[in-house]
């Protein structure tokens, strides 16, 4: 299997930086992975402090591992014990072919202690601090009102595939966690839609395109499906953020 492959020489060429953990999040952990379609989103501890040699040495990790079918899909973060505390704080990613910086949100330091996976190490209870539900709420609130809702007037965007699936399922699993208090996979959130008024249309695009072999497109469906998905985003974010911020 070409995911545990790529799993096996990454952890392989990590153990140079001697980690205390490894855990994955994201669908890889909640079951809903697919091959070839999901990202391996991982979390990487690694001793600190963290130099600039440690910074080269990771970039050189990820560049050879490239030749690997699914490399371009494994996105990590590198966190130290003294760095993990924050859920504000950037850390070293390697994510889309390249290095940035980004925080380990509150999302995912909850996914990481509700069905975080170990690859390696120290499970996530031992380290990262546990999530209050109001820390959680907030944040999810927050990405909805602050990210989310002004994406949506941003017409371009909304031809693409990228857009349009996490728009939807990211609205869809922000209602679960407000309306609920839990998380759910992106296949629990795509169930969600219907009832949550979403364009049937859509959804089953979503589906197909995640979960089925997806067949051609009509040439003016990106721009109807556009205009579908924001016509519904738009208010459906405002009554959310409304009812719960």
């Amino acid at each position: 299997m070409p995911t545990d492959a790529l799993l096996a020489r990454f952890l392989h060429a990590l153990s140079d930086l001697s980690p205390v953990a490894v855990w994955a999040h994201g669908s890889l952990a909640g079951g809903d992975y697919q091959e070839g379609r999901s990202d391996l989103d991982l979390i990487a501890v690694l001793p600190g402090p963290r130099s600039l040699s440690t910074v080269r040495r990771v970039v050189t990790l990820h560049r050879r591992l490239r030749s690997e079918p699914l490399a371009g899909r494994l996105h990590c973060s590198y966190l130290t014990p003294a760095t993990l505390q924050d859920p504000g704080r950037s850390h070293l990613t390697w994510a889309h072919g390249h290095v940035m910086r980004r925080p380990v949100t509150p999302v995912t330091r909850r996914e990481l202690h509700d069905f975080g996976r170990v690859l390696h190490g120290r499970a996530p209870a031992g380290l990262l601090p546990a999530v209050p539900d109001r820390q959680l709420n907030d944040f999810v609130v927050d990405d909805q009102r602050g990210f989310w809702r002004p994406a949506v007037d941003k017409a371009r965007l909304w031809r693409q595939d990228i857009w349009v699936d996490l728009g939807l399922l990211t609205f869809a699993r922000a209602t679960v966690t407000l309306r609920d208090g839990r998380l759910i996979s992106k296949r629990e959130a795509l169930a969600e839609l219907p009832a949550l008024g979403a364009p049937e249309e859509v959804v089953e695009d979503i589906t197909r395109r995640r979960y089925e072999e997806p067949a051609p497109a009509d040439a003016g469906w990106p721009d109807r499906r556009a205009e579908l998905t924001r016509a519904y985003l738009g208010p459906a974010i405002d009554a959310l953020v409304n009812t719960y911020g």
